[in-house]
């Protein structure tokens, strides 16, 4: 794996409820050799914070290069584009 394909990734898992938008992301990412850095949210108040602080409304939210993709639809599209 190239030390390029690096990604970060914020995701959801509450007590009740792992987003399945959230676990694909993840797996896109290690399909395309992506390492990956999570960052979990585990809690409805960590996500609400997240997507106040980053200006999103919704998670998963996925990092390249310092750039944000987006979320997995938006991950699935630029993965495809490479």
């Amino acid at each position: 794996m190239a030390d390029d394909k690096q990604a970060i990734l914020y995701r959801m898992v509450l007590p009740d409820h792992i987003c399945p938008f959230g676990v694909r992301a993840k797996q896109l990412l290690q399909a395309a050799g992506y390492a990956v850095e999570e960052h979990i949210l585990r809690s409805r108040e960590e996500v609400d914070a997240y997507e106040a602080k980053e200006g999103v409304e919704t998670t998963p939210q996925v990092f390249i290069g310092g750039e944000r993709i987006g979320g997995a639809d938006d991950l699935e599209a630029y993965l495809a584009a490479q």
